[in-house]
């Protein structure tokens, strides 16, 4: 034939500029299209070879990438199916598709959702290229072979040539901004990250070995992919080194994962890959890009938000689905019917592998659980689907380091854990070292408690307790051990409200100032073998302050101080010595002042119920205020005196000191003080 011109049939002039300005960011994937184009052509031939239509011998069936510096040229090489002067014409010069200038309009500012759509793979080549050939020899018998370039405009020339083996050549004229494409170790960079398990050997320069104090190229080709990944096999095929084996091939200089789920599905969507369980440190991050996502072995992307579930981008591993579209944008894949149905299905098959391993080998389950439990809790916190399915196999570990199911745990406990509204209650630590004395006082009263020092926990529990019914997880350090589960209504403390009063001033002016703390004084009648003074933290403040430390949103109650109970126990022996001790030195000094306050507070009641309609006049307002400030001073002298008797006695600081020594919230001087008292009351 002779050489032809002709322009590019398609229906706007404007794809050229469209490829060069949308796709740039991207401009490393047009090796990605030319080589996958290159190895669609090799197995579709390898197909009509299986079905008879060709009887041609198929020979050596790779893919080659070769570099030629000097000429400035990059070339993909195949021996696939090869192309005519009409299928030239058909699949490169009319990209005339339906609607092509409504297409182009549309995703002009989407870059991957232009290229693979319509044959638009070989176009990529003009990101990098200012001048692309294409030399092709179709396998058809009698077939004359044909060139055809364009320098990236819409014209183009095609003309026949003598070539000798059938097959594809891609050659591009590198541009000026794209040298780089010219270096070996670019290319196999790009070969590695694109096409290193592609089901053809892809070739790219040579093996290089050691000579002379140098790498030198030997006379070997380098492939530069492996044809059979391994989730394109069996299971059954598989061991456990190979698995692990794989892994490292994927994530190089990382511990051994702790399991894997092999994924295999061709209804109602074909889906393979290996979700791997690798060890996740404390530090909970979700760190994306650590699954790849792979359609019929071609990389396509590491951001997978859109194809698997939020909480399994702790997992890593590989994802190959034909049905999941070449190139989409995120946004695409997110929206995707297809997608969202794959991601229902990898929560499923997850879910199920899950249990499958707890039931077929608990003990090793019990070993992983600590190692696990992030994902499994995350999962359970952020996909409703996964937490049904996962409260069969989420286990709660206790103080002395035994597992339990939800359900289990559930049947231990509640017939020594139910209060008297039958809420089964769940007591827990956050950390087992600075709440042991708290722990032993529920463990010595035969109730059970539970580790939940996760850093999901916080909001774990309030899930919980939504999920299982006539249930309440309360910290067993949030009440004195005899209210943590209460049988019955408390027992009062038998105080006058004058020695409350005395006491309450006593204990709260000898606490020592802790940083971002409060303290409110309670008095509570315990057994008289208790602590003569417990702290505790309200359960629901506590809980809203660890979850502020993990929602920004939340933040207000990340600000607000710790509240924390000083429980008097009037029982104790020591508390009854010290109120003996008050009531004989300090209450005699104290009791005049009790008397005035309380005619003060009686004169200004009086006039209030004096006053007509309730509404005292000017001279009944200034009368009470008279009396209002003379028991705010008393009061004040009051405290006073209740102040300095206390700072007397040694033993009202050291009891309240025990108490802060024993929440780990005794620091600095304080600490100091103390141990040197500690000496002197011996």
């Amino acid at each position: 034939m002779t050489a032809q011109t002709g322009k590019i049939g398609v229906t706007t002039d404007n794809i050229f500029p469209v490829i060069k300005k949308f796709l740039y960011s991207d401009h490393e994937i047009f090796l990605r299209e030319l080589v996958s184009n290159a190895i669609d052509a090799t197995q579709k031939l390898k197909t009509l070879s299986s079905f008879g239509e060709f009887k041609g011998e198929l020979g050596e069936m790779n893919v080659r990438v070769s570099i030629d510096k000097e000429a400035g040229t990059l070339t993909v090489s195949d021996r696939g199916i090869g192309m005519t002067a009409e299928d030239v014409d058909k699949y490169i010069n009319q990209i005339a598709f339906s609607g092509a200038e409504e297409f182009l309009e549309k995703y002009k500012d989407n870059a991957n959702a232009i290229i693979g759509h319509f044959g638009l793979g070989f176009y990529s080549a003009f990101m990098v290229a200012k001048k692309v050939e294409i030399r092709s020899l179709s396998y058809k018998e009698g077939s004359e072979a044909v060139r055809w370039e364009c320098d990236g405009s819409p014209e183009y020339t095609m003309e026949k040539i003598e070539k000798s083996d059938r097959g594809t050549d891609i050659i591009l004229y590198i541009d000026d901004e794209n040298k780089k494409f010219l270096e070996q170790a670019e290319v196999d960079l790009l070969l590695k990250k694109y096409c290193r398990f592609l089901p053809v050997p892809v070739i790219s320069g040579k093996e290089q070995e050691w000579q002379d104090g140098k790498m030198v190229d030997t006379d070997r080709d380098k492939v530069v992919n492996a044809t059979e990944p391994l989730w394109t096999r069996k299971p059954s095929e598989l061991t456990d080194d190979d698995y692990r084996k794989f892994y490292h091939e994927l994530y190089p200089g990382q511990e051994d994962p702790l399991f894997w789920i092999h994924l295999n599905v061709d209804y109602p969507f074909n889906l393979t890959g290996i979700l791997f369980f690798p060890k996740i440190k404390n530090n909970f991050e979700i760190t994306k890009n650590r699954i790849q996502l792979y359609c019929n072995q071609v990389f396509v992307t590491d951001s997978v938000e859109g194809v698997v579930p939020e909480f399994m981008m702790l997992l890593q591993g590989v994802i190959d689905s034909p049905d999941i579209p070449l190139n989409v944008s995120r946004s695409y894949l997110q929206s995707d019917t297809a997608v969202k149905k794959i991601s229902g299905y990898i929560t499923k098959k997850v879910a199920s592998r899950l249990e499958e391993i707890f039931k077929a080998d608990r003990a090793d389950f019990e070993k992983k659980w600590d190692d696990i439990k992030i994902f499994i809790t995350y999962g359970m916190l952020t996909d409703q689907k996964f937490c049904d399915a996962a409260m069969k196999f989420d286990l709660v570990k206790d103080t002395e380091g035994k597992y339990y199911t939800l359900e289990e745990y559930r049947t231990l406990i509640e017939g020594s854990q139910t209060d008297k509204d039958g809420d089964v209650v769940y007591l827990y630590t956050t950390d087992p070292v600075a709440q042991y004395t708290y722990i032993n006082d529920a463990t010595e009263k035969g109730y059970n408690v539970l580790v939940m020092d996760g850093q999901l926990d916080s909001h774990f529990i309030g899930m919980l307790e939504s999920k299982i019914e006539k249930s309440r997880f309360v910290r067993v350090d949030s009440d004195v051990v005899d209210n943590l589960i209460p049988k019955s209504d408390k027992r009062q403390a038998d105080l006058t409200s004058q020695q409350r009063d005395m006491l309450t001033e006593m204990f709260r002016s000898q606490v020592p100032a802790v940083e971002k703390a409060e303290f409110l004084v309670s008095f509570e009648a315990l057994s008289a073998e208790a602590n003569p003074i417990l702290i505790t933290q309200n359960e629901y403040m506590r809980r809203m302050k660890d979850m502020a430390a993990m929602q920004p949103g939340m933040s207000f109650y990340g600000e607000l101080p710790d509240s924390y109970n000083l429980i008097v126990n009037t029982e104790s022996p020591v508390i009854k010595r010290i109120l003996a001790d008050a009531d004989a030195t300090l209450m005699p000094q104290l009791q005049p002042l009790f008397d005035q306050i309380a005619e003060n507070n009686s004169k200004s009641e009086a006039i209030r119920n004096e006053a007509k309609d309730g509404k005292p006049d000017e001279e009944q307002q200034n009368q009470i205020k008279q009396h209002d400030e003379t028991a705010t001073h008393l009061r004040t002298e009051q405290n006073k005196l209740s102040k300095e008797y206390a700072g007397s006695q040694p033993l009202v600081k050291q009891v309240i000191d025990l108490a802060l020594l024993a929440n780990g919230l005794l620091r600095g001087a304080d600490l100091n003080a103390f141990i040197r008292r500690s000496v002197s009351l011996l």
